[in-house]
């Protein structure tokens, strides 16, 4: 049997991925949709405003600015800023590279509201490893929706370049990492309440917005920053 390549296996993850989205009852997502760039431009992106990290109605403290470079994504100092879409999105598929320093720690908003910390009143899709937290539990690491569903097998290669796929359609959500499936969830299944950072209870996945702006974090230390890279969206809603 001839092997895949690593790039043509990624590829087909992809493709299983919205596959089992159809298979799985979802028939009407338009699969004729157009991929969209999401950084097309250099410099400042269009289209995207930089607001705090833990509550996303404010601006960013030190007024950080992200900017596009030779096609990468780069977060901003002062660390500790959101940069979220004008945009709302419902069901889409999502894919990009990203990147991480040693003590590297980013994130994905997903269907955010514009107020509060995407991690509790939207979904954030972890991107972080132990470097940057030695306490961190499964559910705060790389693949995880934060504090609330750890990935099935933490595939994250630090210091590489990794893809993340992502489909969101209605409460169906799927989660491919360099190629392997790490979730795979119906949120309307989802009742675990996770823990804010000040302890307080937040709402579970299933009571979350399915509708909402995407979202890049930099809370990186040391100085280094996440870089993103290829990021694509194809809306199906």
């Amino acid at each position: 049997m001839k092997r895949l390549s690593k790039p043509h296996r990624a590829g087909l993850a992809g493709a299983l991925l919205l596959g089992g989205l159809l298979a799985g009852g979802c028939r009407s997502v338009k699969t004729e949709a157009e991929w969209q760039p999401l950084f097309p431009t250099r410099g400042v992106p269009p289209g995207w405003v930089v607001r705090a990290w833990n509550d996303v109605s404010r601006p960013a403290e030190g007024h950080p600015v992200w900017r596009v470079e030779q096609g990468v994504l780069i977060g901003g100092e002062p660390r500790g800023s959101w940069l979220l879409s004008e945009r709302e999105y419902g069901d889409f598929i999502l894919e990009f590279e990203f990147k991480l320093g040693e003590r590297g720690n980013s994130g994905l908003a997903l269907r955010a509201p514009l107020r509060g910390d995407p991690a509790f009143e939207g979904m954030e899709l972890q991107m972080a490893d132990l470097r940057y937290n030695p306490d961190a539990k499964p559910e705060e690491l790389t693949g995880a929706l934060y504090r609330a569903v750890a990935p099935r097998r933490q595939v994250y290669r630090p210091g590489e370049w990794n893809k993340y796929e992502i489909a969101c359609v209605g409460p169906e959500l799927k989660v491919v990492l360099n190629g392997e499936l790490i979730l795979d969830l119906d949120l309307r299944q989802q009742t675990l309440r996770p823990k804010r950072h000040d302890g307080s209870e937040a709402p579970p996945l299933k009571d979350r917005p399915r509708r909402g702006h995407l979202g890049f974090q930099e809370l990186s230390r040391d100085g280094s920053h996440v870089q993103i890279r290829n990021a694509r969206i194809k809306v199906l809603d």
